[in-house]
Formats: C-alpha cells, sequence, structure tokens
C-alpha cells in the first residue's frame, strides 16, 4: 500500500529550503572555483536536488548513507554542517575530513555520512559491508546507496546487488540516473535503458520514480524503506533526474544541445515545486524571500568559516597513514 507523505505547511516549506540550499552552496561553490579558491575536481548536484532530499527525509539519523563524488547535495540533504563542508571543499583543517578528502570526499561519521567516492560504482561494495555489519549486530537499520547511472556498468553493481539479496542486506539502492553518465546519452551505452529490470535479474524489487519531483521522490522512498523493515531485503530506486551543468568543471559538454539543457532547466524541481507551490498558495513571497535570505546567511558563514581555517602543518602528512617497510 502506498503511504501518502504529509504535506503540511512546514515540511512543505522545509523541502524547498533544503533543495534551494544545496543550489545556491554549489553556485557559490563555482564562484570560489573560478577565483582559484577551490582547486581539484569538482562535480555539481545542479538539478538532481529533489533526488536526495526526498530520499533523506525518509531516513532515520540511525541509518547510513553512502554518496557518490557528486556529494554536495547529498551531504547538505543529511544535515552535514555547511560550514564543514565548505571549509574541505577549500582544503582547510577545519573541514570535515582535515583538507584531505576536498570535494568527492565527504564524510561525518555522527550522522553515519560514510562519505563520497572518486570511484564511479565504489561505495557499493562499501554499503555492502556497512549493512552486513549493522545486521551481525542486530541493529534495525538501513543503508541508502547512492550511485549515478554509469555504475551500473561496473562488476561492483552486480556482485553487489547479488550479495545483498543473497544474503538479504537491508540496502536502499538509488540509481541517480541523469541520463549521460560522464559524457555518453544513456541509450547509446545501455541495450536496456530501464535499470529496475537488471535490478530484477538479481531478484532485487525496484520501481521508478521522477526524480525531478521531490514528493514522489520522498514517497517512493518512504515505501521503500518501509518494505525493506518489514521484509528484511533490499530495494532498488531508479530516480530519472538530470544535470543541468557539465560532468565535471572540465567538461566541454560536445554530447548535449545547449537547447536541451535549458528544456530540462525549465522543469527543474526547484522551479517545477516552487511554481505548484505558488499555484496553490502555498507559500507567500515573503516566506520564499526569507527562505533564500537565510540560506545566504548561511553560506556566507560558512565561506567565512573556511576562509578562517589554515591548512594541515606538513609534520602531519603521515598521520592517519599507516608506513609499512617495503621488504628490500
Amino acid at each position: 500500500m502506498t503511504k501518502k507523505v504529509h504535506l503540511d505547511h512546514v515540511h512543505l516549506l522545509h523541502l524547498l529550503k533544503a533543495m534551494i540550499r544545496i543550489r545556491h552552496f554549489e553556485a557559490k561553490c563555482v564562484e570560489l572555483y573560478q577565483a582559484q579558491e577551490i582547486l581539484g575536481f569538482l562535480h555539481l548536484y545542479d538539478g538532481e536536488e529533489a533526488v536526495s532530499v526526498g530520499v533523506m527525509e525518509a531516513l532515520t539519523q540511525d541509518d547510513a548513507v553512502i554518496a557518490t563524488y557528486r556529494e554536495h547535495g547529498q551531504a547538505l540533504a543529511r544535515g552535514v554542517d555547511p560550514k564543514c563542508l565548505m571549509a574541505e571543499m577549500m582544503g582547510k583543517l577545519n573541514g570535515c575530513c582535515r583538507g584531505r578528502g576536498g570535494s568527492m570526499h565527504f564524510f561525518d561519521r555522527a550522522r553515519r555520512f560514510y562519505g563520497g567516492n572518486a570511484i564511479v560504482g565504489g561505495g557499493l561494495p562499501l554499503a555492502l559491508g556497512v549493512a552486513l555489519a549493522d545486521k551481525m549486530q542486530r541493529r534495525s537499520t538501513v543503508t541508502a546507496c547512492f550511485f549515478g547511472e554509469g555504475a551500473v556498468d561496473e562488476g561492483e553493481f552486480h556482485e553487489t546487488l547479488n550479495l545483498a539479496k543473497l544474503w538479504r542486506l537491508p540496502i536502499l539502492f538509488v540509481c541517480e540516473n541523469n541520463l549521460y553518465s560522464m559524457g555518453m546519452a544513456v541509450e547509446r551505452a545501455e541495450a536496456d535503458i530501464d535499470f529496475v529490470h537488471k535490478a530484477s535479474g538479481y531478484r532485487v524489487a525496484g520501481e521508478k520514480v521522477d526524480g525531478m519531483d521531490v514528493v514522489a521522490v520522498e514517497s517512493a522512498a518512504r515505501n521503500a524503506i518501509d518494505r525493506i523493515r518489514s521484509e528484511n531485503d533490499p530495494y532498488f530506486l531508479e530516480c530519472r533526474t538530470y544535470r543541468f551543468r557539465a560532468h565535471s568543471m572540465f567538461d566541454a559538454q560536445l554530447y548535449r544541445s545547449k537547447d536541451e539543457v535549458e528544456a530540462w532547466r525549465k522543469k527543474g524541481p526547484i522551479v517545477r515545486f516552487q511554481t505548484w507551490l505558488e499555484a496553490n498558495r502555498l507559500i507567500k513571497p515573503e516566506e520564499l524571500a526569507a527562505i533564500e535570505e537565510e540560506v545566504d546567511k548561511e553560506i556566507a558563514a560558512a565561506v567565512a568559516f573556511a576562509e578562517a581555517g589554515g591548512l594541515e602543518p606538513v609534520s602531519e602528512v603521515e598521520r592517519f597513514v599507516t608506513m609499512e617497510a617495503v621488504p628490500s
């Protein structure tokens, strides 16, 4: 039985604010990247906000999260402090990983946010291990594992789904299908573009959901997690979405047209949800203005926190690293 999301006024504004926070955080990251205050790779979540926000609403604080390298939205939606995230982006000691991880390696143990992974599909076997550990310790928890559709081609995907079903592990597999992986249209790379079919090959139940609709994602995630908890089995959720920006800041995007991107922007998760709220008189102009003002203050505080942080001392470069002698 499908469970409806309780859409009271407070919750509606919460969903909108969570998506706007992600969008504005990343817009600031672009500015800092162009100013060379953020270095390295930068993979933006712009356009996919409804997926992480909707899924996180269905999780408890005891549940675990394994993210992708496009993880800013997932971390923010999970409630990781924007200040620590921005500091990590800028490689500062006061970052969530002491500046060692950067954009692709956020981590927050207190929130059971077990970070992103620079390897495509690399988080899948980690989710398997976390879920197995929880089950062995008799914890009534779910592990949510995010990955892009490009990861479906990796061996880890097939091995993980097989073992998750074989061992009946409580994992919610969240496939963020943005249609292009790194730079190829999914229909040019996959004989079957319905990834739920691939999951069914391992007898893992699943469904597709409109990943541009935050309410639809939350509803599907709540139903999926209820099923996981009651049946003690994994579940697969394919969220059809679209990234508005390039794969990374180095991507020329020669594989798609500007017209296509603009067409998708017009039906993006924030504009779509906000338009619905306004059409149904569920949000007032002053409430929207207040949300954007609060979010911008949060981000300004995050930037100030990051800029005030220092770099890790060179003397500590070997800290947390096991140095073993190499046989001669």
